[in-house]
């Protein structure tokens, strides 16, 4: 293997040296604990050293690297302490997860690293996203993220490259080819000879190198780096290598083909660049041995520091309290000065005055700048703030997600409009597991608003008309908002975009256009969790949140009932004491909900009056939905199909119970 240090001094040559030894070490250290039961799993990233420490050496220190579970050279070179390395691996309150993840799925913004989930793909999202609050800022910063080849078959691969391309995001995308995912070659990954093909598919550029050659890795990310500063294009670079070990060790490497390890041992980076430090009269054999026994003295010392923690104690509390960033609500009064306002209407001004109270907040959608959005939401606010700022994005709605996600991370603001709540399984990945769980993981902040236009009633059909509320609901660490009244909608999107947390923010398209109200003219906000009695009565309570809270006002005045009516407004956090307080007044209680009946949230609120109010009920809770089905296209069968069509008979058996 041939290096060229292109005027790299000796000093230099040493500290690179000693960076790629110190990942090796620990390796070595880490599958003795294995063998010792005293860690649990690893993530060998035994034979790929070069990539990680050539691309942390070649980075700047405060510019951002999202690396994957074979990248602890990144993580040393970056200065981790190495105690909470340990700590982290064994699962210990001083890891960078409180015991909470495992490996490298964790980030640490004091050394500007955003680790992995699982999912592998959605990183590369993330990525745009801090590339793009580089660009804003008009930073002379780039990002780097890492993907394997398996990885790279993913949906987010194609959408992260497709976003980054389209809007000149510096951003460099390193696959880490290592040849093989857990026991599946390459080949049966994809078709294509290198990934510089895929980067002429994306109208990028892209260069494939020895990612064994630690110097080469070096030298070719410090050039890209120069030339996306110039030029603000993104840049996939293939580093090749090979996974000596299993893809975890419990898997093995049977499956490898004969002699296969051997001939990719020839190609090892440490033992090729310890033997040129040593031929080139850089380092001798005796300074290598001291070198190498002075890490070791202070990996067992780490390790051992980290391995005589406290096992951790459960606390519910405080489990339960880190699933949000801490925010406190701070009241702004609607004022006195109101105009009749739709619920679109309402939506947009709360946007319109979010963008102006924010200058770091960017809205981003399908069709919303110049368009105005299909339902236009956003008429108008591109050219107020500028197509920067309200952006028009591809159809990829798992990359924008991320990008929202790495927009936060960079300090800034995201809201991202679903053309239909439909469509966000497209971007369910980013939003369950990477926006839901970041706090939990390791204390990063999601500020990221999801739109989402529901609901039925307008002859959509199947795909444009779910009520998909209660898949967010299950999920921790998501607020979820749903407004049923233009002043509602208003205060409570500015206290969405106000809070630092996930929020997906439920907008009911039937109701855009159909009904009106004063609506106060300044920025105010409501507080997110708290629940509205819009209605007082006597005889029972309707619970219910978006349309059908309309539903039940109609059929009371209709009939003249003594109905109280509790319009949740928040799905997540449940305001619990509004609708137990209720409950206990009028001693019925009936969950409506537009959702099909199986799995809604109906449910859940049906249990917590049986095991909270039980003493207080005169009757059995009722629940009205709508029928398990998907949701019809002809209006006919779409109006069996709503649970509206039910609900004067549900009640009816309700009073008369």
């Amino acid at each position: 293997m041939k290096f060229n240090r292109k005027g790299l001094t000796d000093q230099e040559l040493i500290d690179f040296y000693t960076a790629i030894l110190r990942p090796r070490l620990i390796e070595e250290k880490m599958l003795i604990a294995l063998r010792q039961g005293r860690i649990s799993k690893w993530f060998s990233g035994y034979g790929q050293e070069a990539i990680s420490v050539g691309a942390a050496l070649a980075m700047d220190s405060d510019e951002f690297m999202l690396p994957m579970h074979r990248n602890l050279g990144i993580f040393t070179t970056r200065k981790v302490p190495l105690y909470r390395l340990f700590s982290q691996f064994q699962g210990k309150a001083n890891g960078f997860t409180k015991g909470r993840d495992r490996s490298f799925h964790f980030g640490s913004k004091d050394h500007k690293l955003v680790g992995m989930i699982s999912h592998l793909g959605p990183q590369m999202g993330i990525a745009d996203g801090i590339a793009l609050a580089h660009k804003l800022k008009k930073e002379d910063k780039v990002c780097l993220v890492i993907t394997g080849d398996g990885g790279a078959s993913e949906g987010d691969f194609h959408e992260a490259l497709n976003v980054a391309a389209v809007w000149k995001l510096p951003v460099i995308f390193l696959v880490e080819n290592n040849q093989w995912g857990l026991s599946t070659p390459s080949h049966e990954q994809f078709a294509f000879k290198s990934f510089v093909y895929k980067a002429m598919g994306y109208g990028v550029k892209g260069k494939s190198i020895d990612g064994n050659n630690l110097l080469e890795v070096y030298h070719s990310i410090k050039e890209i780096s120069e030339e996306i500063k110039k030029d603000s294009v993104p840049f996939i670079l293939e580093c090749k290598t090979f996974r000596m070990r299993g893809h975890e060790e419990a898997s093995g490497t049977k499956y490898y083909p004969e002699g296969i390890q051997d001939e990719w041992a020839d190609q090892d980076p440490v033992d090729n660049f310890r033997a040129f430090m040593i031929n080139e009269d850089i380092i001798s054999p005796d300074e290598n041995e001291n070198l190498t026994q002075g890490i070791k003295q202070e990996i067992n010392a780490a390790f051992e520091e980290a391995f005589a923690e406290e096992p951790i104690v459960f606390n519910p509390e405080t489990e339960l309290a880190d699933r949000f960033a801490p925010f406190e609500f701070v009241e702004r009064p609607a004022g006195d000065q109101k105009e009749d306002r739709r619920l679109v209407d309402a939506i947009h001004d709360a946007l319109d005055q979010s963008m102006e109270a924010h200058p770091n907040l960017v809205i981003m959608g399908q069709d919303i700048a110049k368009y105005g959005g299909v339902f236009k939401v956003t008429e108008g606010l591109a050219d107020k703030y500028g197509y920067d700022r309200v952006r028009n994005t591809p159809l990829c709605e798992s990359a924008i997600v991320g990008t929202g996600l790495g927009l936060s991370i960079s300090g800034m603001k995201a809201v991202v409009e679903m053309q239909f709540a439909d469509f966000v399984t497209e971007g369910f990945n980013q939003i369950v597991n990477n926006l839901a769980k970041i706090h939990y993981r390791w204390g990063q902040n999601a500020d990221v608003v999801v739109r989402m236009p529901t609901g039925a009633g307008v002859a959509a059909g199947p795909f444009h008309s779910q009520s998909n509320e209660a898949w967010f609901t299950h999920v921790p660490g998501l607020k979820v908002v749903y407004p049923a009244f233009p002043s509602d909608a208003k205060g409570l999107l500015i206290s969405a975009i106000e809070d630092p947390n996930p929020v997906l923010f439920f907008e009911h398209k039937a109701l855009y256009r159909s009904i009106s109200e004063p609506v106060a003219d300044n920025y105010y906000n409501l507080p997110i969790g708290k629940a509205a009695v819009v209605r007082e009565g006597n005889s029972a309570t309707i619970v219910t949140y978006g349309a059908a809270v309309h539903w039940a006002l109609d059929l009371a005045e209709e009939q003249g009932l003594d109905i109280e009516v509790i319009d949740l407004r928040t799905l997540m956090p449940l305001d619990e004491e509004a609708i137990l307080n209720s409950v206990r007044k009028t001693h019925r209680a009936l969950v409506l909900t537009e959702d099909t009946a199986f799995g809604s949230i109906a449910n859940d609120i049906a249990a917590l009056i049986t095991e909270k109010a039980f003493e207080a009920l005169d009757a059995p809770v009722r629940r009205c939905a709508s029928m398990d089905m998907p949701v019809p296209f002809a209006a006919q069968l779409e109006q069996g199909f709503l649970a509206k069509s039910r609900l004067a008979d549900t009640l009816k058996e309700l009073l008369e119970y």
